[in-house]
């Protein structure tokens, strides 16, 4: 696969990476027992959750602005019909063509939310079912600058309510090993800010914050490793719970019906 890996595109390759990638592979094994017929993923990014899902379904598409990426996935998976774009908007699918939509650590992304929920809408069948996911505000650590924006589940299901009839909000959370790691994440993160004295993360404008994010990010994320070997060598996707309290979870997940 193409090396286009940060800490935003977490590899499965990298060791320090593992509670990450894990976390972001777990709704993929949760919605594999849900999705059914024409599937879209919009932002299938490195594929990770490809392989999960495709034999579940009558038809794979996605779509995702990393060419380079695609080009290599469209080998993998000849049997699906992936394309690269920005999206929204979705002009590449037509009215009413998909049984399910998923969208999964993606809408943090994206400047005009609202045409993106639109646009799920749109391409859904009538009874249509989406997923997406999406970090929880109030957990996160620090500032993002790779994200447009982050939501809390209040939020985000006043958002959806606009643009579904069926809208249904739980959250990803982690079993005691996950919430350790997070909290040593938690710890390692606030001793980084303290150098912050001026709180530039979030008065300096995003472009200028993403070097040194993911080179403290990075640094971040190879300390703990080294402090806790086992811990993050061992925690695995079954480690994340799906939870009905979406207010403390790590990450929203949402799930929405046309």
């Amino acid at each position: 696969m193409s090396t286009v890996y940060t800490t935003e595109i977490t590899s499965d390759h990298l060791p320090s990476d593992n509670p990450i990638h894990q976390r972001l592979l777990r709704p993929y094994i949760i919605i594999a027992e849900k999705v059914t017929g024409d599937l879209l993923e919009v932002g299938c990014g490195e594929g990770r959750g490809i392989a999960h899902m495709l034999p579940r379904v009558r038809s794979y598409s996605a779509i995702d602005k990393i060419a380079p990426v695609i080009e290599q996935l469209k080998k993998q998976y000849p049997q699906a019909a992936l394309l690269s774009g920005n999206i929204p908007p979705l002009r590449a699918y037509s009215d009413n063509t998909f049984d399910c939509v998923v969208s999964f650590q993606v809408i943090e992304h994206i400047q005009d939310d609202h045409t993106f929920l639109k646009e799920i809408n749109r391409v859904l069948k009538p009874g249509g079912q989406a997923y997406l996911t999406t970090p929880n505000r109030p957990m996160s650590l620090s500032r993002n600058p790779w994200h447009i924006r982050e939501y809390t589940a209040g939020e985000l299901t006043q958002l959806a309510q606009k643009y579904f009839s069926q809208v249904e909000m739980k959250g990803i959370t982690g079993n005691e090993k996950v919430m350790r790691y997070h909290e040593q994440n938690r710890t390692s993160v606030q001793r980084l800010m303290r150098w912050d004295i001026l709180n530039l993360q979030y008065r300096l404008p995003a472009w200028m914050l993403r070097a040194p994010y993911e080179f403290m990010n990075r640094l971040n994320r190879n300390r703990l490793k080294k402090k806790s070997d086992q811990l993050v060598s061992d925690i695995r996707q079954e480690d994340y719970l799906l939870t009905d309290q979406a207010d403390t979870a790590l990450d929203l997940f949402l799930m929405v019906q046309k």
